[in-house]
């Protein structure tokens, strides 16, 4: 059973009644983000009950020491973990002396969250009757800047409601915080310095290993009925936490207000030593400013951003509210400002999966930001994995590969591999093909060709040697094979000839000697430069070519398929139709010995390779394997449904395409998977965009064009999208009776729908019947 309280909205995510077994679940759904910094959303004010506290910012981290009950020779070190950050949102609340917490009060009614996804903000109000009898009123937004992102807001209104009272504010910061993910219960900060100023409160602190310094800051105002009062206030200073307690009389009807600015200001960004004084300019540029204007500021940020990036449906409010939720999240996490940041699996909602880069980037957000950003954004996520080129070739030196062969990390954050379960760690090396894929696709959706003769390529060769020395030679098949691997299907471990990785291996060489030929043809100089760093020699690419033209790919005469990988048809062939509903998920009910054994898929294994290489198979294949493997694929990973929604629409199955899309657009929602209190799943939220985009809308790259192949689901009246192609904004509406295609500035542009050509020109719209 799915959970169904959030309510549906256009766009907003919202919450009614209170209910504290909701809380956890809440506090992933309702975070906020702006690329920079990001926070669960834990309440203000003091809570007694089960939470899960967390605010996080980017690019700071804890190198955490692998812990295993059995150390294996190529172990990392450690595993790197996304911290839990000094807090500045807390703000305890005594009315009359009394506590207020939503746990124990008496009564908490008209209880709602909503976090409004066109503006950028979160709002929470609440009547609460505490246990002094007391009743009062609650309204506190919140919301992280776009504009300034080192900057948060609060601002925390209480109306007494049967009484006049004393109300107590007090505003902290507090840098005792712990991981809520954590292998030795280390201490992952060190407080440097707590200081005061005014009605300003600095914390400094600092990472213990990786020593990043910030500054964690606040500033606050008191306002009765809208007017600002100077008004005294104590504070107390502790050695890893400062509070600033005020008191007012507030008679029965007046509302107060806290103004709360917060937020982190980073020695990645400034000189350490000037981070006080960074803060303090930061404040004194927008100390000026109302909430009523910082929240305009907002509004107009992400108008911006939703210019490009917003998907509209019509008639499905649910699946409308779905989408949104996910490219606000998207967003959220990460902007393309600064490109030493990366994309983690739960952003900034959660700690799981260690906040850090996994191949989720290279396969599924590249496409949402290549098309809904500039694509200098897109370039840096390549630049990325380039810039930690040498970080990989030393990760295989590691595992005993040499000449320069790369194995990217399966997940990082500096590019040293920092996962420690062996059977993903030295095993799920497909990875290195997403790396590589990612190269040829952004090439094919920009034409910018330079990142290859620039950086591209010494990636490329890099992850050809390695597929070159991991691949065995048969003498009994007399092909080339890979053994002791994990394919994106996790519940498969150690297997040999996993045929996703065989088919991306032998791509991958392949695709590295065709671009070393037109480097060397094109871009002679780049050439000379990349031969002499990386020593190629013709005998080595000799090498190369044999391992990819005798690549063995398992397959099966019966079926007419690709296997999984060999043995797949030992398993017992039982689908996901024979599961009981109340086994699932299974990886919550079954031993992994039992999963292993068993044939079910966790996420798009073979389909996978389907997804990536679509030109290089029939239709008739796709529906061949499709019929075959989705039967027994259990979807418990949150990057499944959209490859098999995307694949349902290329065969016309609209119906379980649209339940797919439903699948992985309210999968945190609707909690699929009944783990969304640990975060949500951000990076498989681009598979959302994907699923309308490239499934509905069938878009797809053709000789340098965009070419579509719309469809609707029978629940849509219409959806349109916007798709940043070559530096020309393309809007496509789908309707029932037609498809129109126009263009925002000026040009034209040739589009291909349903395989004709279509000039579409501005500013006339150009409308073509279905």
């Amino acid at each position: 059973m799915n959970q169904d309280y959030i309510q549906a909205a256009d766009w907003s995510i919202i919450e009614k009644g209170f209910d504290p077994d909701r809380v956890k679940s809440s506090e992933s759904l309702f975070s906020l983000g702006n690329g920079a910094m990001g926070q669960r959303n834990n309440f203000e004010e003091y809570y007694s009950g089960p939470t899960f506290q967390g605010s996080y910012i980017g690019g700071v981290y804890y190198p955490d020491k692998t812990r295993v009950g059995w150390w294996k020779n190529g172990y990392p070190e450690y595993f790197a973990k996304v911290l839990n950050s000094p807090s500045w949102i807390g703000i305890n609340v005594k009315v009359n002396g009394e506590q207020l917490d939503l746990f124990t009060c008496k009564k908490v009614e008209n209880f709602q969250r909503e976090l409004n996804m066109k503006e950028g903000w979160y709002q929470r109000s609440f009547v609460a009757t505490m246990p002094n009898g007391i009743e009062v009123e609650v309204k506190a937004t919140r919301f992280l800047s776009l504009v300034k992102d080192e900057l948060g807001v609060i601002n925390y209104e209480i109306i007494p409601l049967n009484a006049n009272v004393e109300v107590e504010f007090s505003p902290y910061l507090d840098s005792g915080i712990t991981n809520e993910d954590t292998n030795w219960e280390d201490q992952f900060w060190e407080t440097l310095e707590v200081h005061e100023e005014k009605n300003r409160g600095f914390i400094i602190s600092k990472t213990l290993k990786t020593e990043f310094d910030v500054c964690t800051f606040m500033h606050t105002e008191l306002l009765l009925n809208n007017e600002k009062q100077n008004v005294d206030f104590s504070t107390e200073k502790e050695a890893q936490k400062v509070t600033f307690n005020y008191k007012f009389s507030v008679n029965k009807g007046e509302k107060l207000t806290l103004k709360k600015l917060g937020g982190y200001v980073k020695g990645m960004n400034h000189p350490d030593e000037n981070l006080i004084e960074a803060t303090q300019n930061l404040l004194n540029e927008v100390e000026v400013f109302s909430v009523e204007e910082l929240l305009q500021q907002q509004a107009n940020a992400w108008a911006d951003v939703w210019k490009m990036s917003d998907i509209t449906i019509n008639g499905d409010v649910k699946a409308q509210q779905g989408i949104r939720f996910n490219i606000f999240q998207l967003n959220q996490t990460y902007s393309g400002k600064d490109a030493r940041l990366n994309i983690g699996p739960k952003g900034f909602t959660g700690e799981k999966y260690g906040g850090s880069t996994y191949w989720d980037t290279e396969a599924y957000c590249l496409p949402f930001y290549m098309a809904t950003k500039d694509q200098e954004i897109a370039k840096n996520l390549l630049a990325y994995r380039y810039d930690q080129l040498d970080k990989a070739i030393e990760n295989a030196e590691k595992l005993g590969f040499t000449n320069g062969a790369a194995l990217y990390p399966m997940v990082t954050m500096n590019g040293e591999e920092s996962h420690n379960e062996w059977e993903i760690t030295f095993e799920e090396i497909h990875r290195n093909g997403a790396i590589a894929y990612a190269i040829y696709n952004y090439h094919r959706f920009t034409g910018d060709y330079s990142y290859i003769p620039e950086k591209g390529l010494e990636v490329l060769v890099a992850i050809a040697r390695f597929w070159q020395q991991r691949a065995t030679f048969s003498t009994q098949k007399n092909k080339y094979v890979i053994l002791g691997v994990t394919g994106p299907n996790e519940y498969e471990n150690n297997v040999n000839n996993n045929w996703y990785t065989n088919y991306i291996a032998k791509w991958c060489i392949d695709y590295a000697l065709e671009n070393i030929e037109k480097v060397k043809a094109e871009f002679s100089s780049d050439y000379e430069r990349i031969s002499a760093k990386t020593n190629i020699t013709s005998e080595e690419l000799e090498k190369w070519q044999a391992v990819a033209d005798q690549m063995y790919f398992p397959y099966s005469e019966e079926h007419g398929v690709f296997l999984q990988q060999d043995g797949f048809l030992d398993k017992e062939q039982t689908t996901v139709a024979d599961l009981p509903k109340e086994l699932r998920p299974i990886n919550q009910h079954w031993s992994w010995d039992r999963i292993l054994r068993s044939p079910f898929i966790k996420q798009a294994d073979t389909l996978q390779g389907f997804y990536f290489f679509e030109e290089h198979f029939s239709k008739e294949e796709l529906e061949k394997h499709f019929d075959f493997y989705e039967p027994f694929t259990v979807h418990e990973s949150s990057l499944s449904p959209c490859v098999h929604s995307i694949q349902a629409a290329v065969l016309g199955r609209m119906e379980q395409a649209y339940e797919f899309y439903l699948r992985t657009s309210r999968l945190d929602l609707d909690d699929y998977n009944k783990e969304v209190e640990e975060g949500c799943h951000i990076t498989s939220m681009a598979g959302t965009w994907m699923s309308i985009v490239e499934g509905f809308a069938g878009m797809r790259v053709r000789d340098g064009k965009l070419s579509f192949s719309p469809q609707l689901p029978k629940e849509w009246k219409g959806y349109s999208f916007k798709i940043n192609f070559r530096n020309k904004i393309l809007k496509v509406d789908v309707s029932e009776e037609a498809t129109n295609f126009s263009l925002d500035g000026e040009g034209a542009m040739t589009v291909l729908l349903n395989n004709k050509e279509v000039e579409v020109n501005m500013p006339a719209v150009r409308q073509v019947q279905q």
